[in-house]
Parts: structure tokens; C-alpha cells; sequence
């Protein structure tokens, strides 16, 4: 009998290989897929200082958020493991200013080391069986003064709406992360604040700014129907999403993470 084929990596990463369709249509095809980039284009000019600075795209999956940073002058190198994602990115951004790679975040030192001033890390590190690695090695990219947008799935939101969905067992036992098999689409690896924190003073960054994605949206019983409601629904998450203690109950976690600059790396000429 023919073992399946493991939807993992070697390495334990969920990749998204024969799943582009569903990707676009769960993650971004819905109301709450258009909340998220809705909210995204008001929160990255409030959260990043933006000067048309080069982009380094961590798991840009389909090419969305590229294509936001490319629209905003922003020269954009773009790496995701999956060749699906990837030729589908490029279709996306076709005549823009971007490159492409088609490797792992863990390669990226040895195809893209910089140091970068800019980074986008989003919805990555919770397919990833080592997250705390994996923000290791985002940190060695930066340059000092350099920002890392990151965002991820947030374990905490991932409790919340199980209870709300009456799988109490499950959040008891705090069995909260997917497997990786099939078509399903809960992370192995949902993260917490804390961890973020802890990550973050390990390689020497600052949390300079943190906002919730979704504090309000995935609790409602019914979506809002009509577009004023749906103005409404953005206007509270946006109102509400860096609030405390609202933007910690958002399904995803936004952060500005930064390299501070040293006096010795002041000094350097």
C-alpha cells in the first residue's frame, strides 16, 4: 500500500503546495480575508516608517502584501518555499520591481542575507515547526535600525473562538494546533504574546508596536450583510485593534519589531 505524501517539509513546515486555491479563497477570498487587508492598509503606515526603503517579503505566498509595498515605491524581493504560491505571486506582480526566490525562511542568510532595513514576516511563523528559530534567523537579516513587520496567528484568539464554537475538551486539554494534513488550515504552531516577547529580547528586539487583527469579527454570530455595516465593523476594529485589552483577543498579532542602534554601531564609519 502507497504511503501518502506528507503535506510537511523535512524540516516539520507546512508548504502550500496543491493548496493555492483554498489559500486564496479561506485566507482572502471572504469578508474576513478583506477585513484583514483592509485593516493592514491603515495599520503599516501608522506601525512602519516608510521611505520607499527595499522590502525583503518573508513567505510572500500569493504577492498581496509585496503588491501593497510595490504600490508604495518600495523595491521588493519576495521568497516563499512553495512553487505554486510562488508562480501565482508572479503572475500577481507581473512588470513590477520585484525578484523572486523560491527557497525556505531558514535558507534566506545564503539568498537574501542584507542586512535589511525592512522586513515582512506575515502569517509564516505558525506553519513553521521551530517559530523561535525561525525569528532567529529573521533578526541576523536586520540591520540595525531596521523594522521587521511580523504577524501571526494568534494561540490565545485560537482558544477563544474553540470555546465560543462549544469544543470545550479541546480547550481544556489546550489541544489547539492542526496538524498539517490535508486541506486543513489551523496552524501547527499558534503563538502567544509572551512567546513573542521572550523571542524578541533573546535576538535583541524591540517591540515598538503591537495591534490586533480581527479583536471583534470572527466572535460575531452574523457577519454584517450590508456595506454600511461592514464600514462599521472596520471602523471598530480599526478604533479598537491597539487598544488594551482588545488587540490582544485578535485572531492574528501585528507587530513593529526593530534592531535598536548600538553607540559602538553609531561610531562605525
Amino acid at each position: 500500500m502507497t504511503e501518502p505524501v506528507s503535506p510537511l517539509s523535512p524540516a516539520g513546515d507546512r508548504h502550500f503546495d496543491g493548496l493555492a486555491d483554498k489559500f486564496a479563497a479561506s485566507l482572502y477570498g471572504g469578508a474576513r480575508g478583506e477585513l484583514r487587508l483592509a485593516l493592514l492598509d491603515r495599520l503599516l503606515p501608522e506601525m512602519l516608517d516608510l521611505d520607499g526603503q527595499p522590502l525583503l517579503d518573508v513567505g510572500g505566498g500569493l504577492g498581496q502584501l509585496a503588491g501593497w509595498f510595490v504600490g508604495r515605491g518600495h523595491p521588493v524581493t519576495l521568497a516563499e518555499p512553495s512553487a505554486e504560491m510562488l508562480a501565482r505571486a508572479r503572475e500577481h506582480l507581473a512588470g513590477n520591481n520585484v525578484i523572486f526566490h523560491q527557497t525556505p525562511l531558514q535558507a534566506l542568510p545564503g539568498k537574501a542575507p542584507g542586512p535589511w532595513s525592512l522586513i515582512a514576516c506575515h502569517a509564516v511563523l505558525e506553519w513553521l515547526a521551530d517559530p523561535r528559530g525561525a525569528l532567529a534567523t529573521l533578526a541576523s537579516l536586520l540591520a540595525p535600525g531596521g523594522q521587521l513587520s511580523l504577524m501571526v496567528f494568534n494561540r490565545d484568539a485560537l482558544r477563544l473562538s474553540n470555546v465560543v464554537k462549544g469544543n470545550l475538551e479541546k480547550a481544556l486539554e489546550d489541544r489547539l494546533e492542526g496538524k498539517g494534513l490535508r486541506k486543513r488550515l489551523t496552524p501547527i504552531s499558534p503563538l502567544t504574546h509572551g512567546q513573542i516577547e521572550a523571542w524578541s529580547a533573546e535576538n535583541d528586539l524591540v517591540i515598538r508596536e503591537v495591534a490586533g487583527i480581527r479583536v471583534f469579527s470572527d466572535y460575531l454570530r452574523h457577519p454584517p450583510e450590508s456595506e454600511a455595516d461592514r464600514e462599521r465593523l472596520l471602523a471598530l476594529e480599526h478604533r479598537y485593534c491597539r487598544a488594551d485589552p482588545h488587540w490582544r483577543l485578535g485572531r492574528y498579532l501585528l507587530y513593529t519589531l526593530e534592531r535598536p542602534i548600538h553607540p559602538a554601531q553609531e561610531a562605525t564609519p
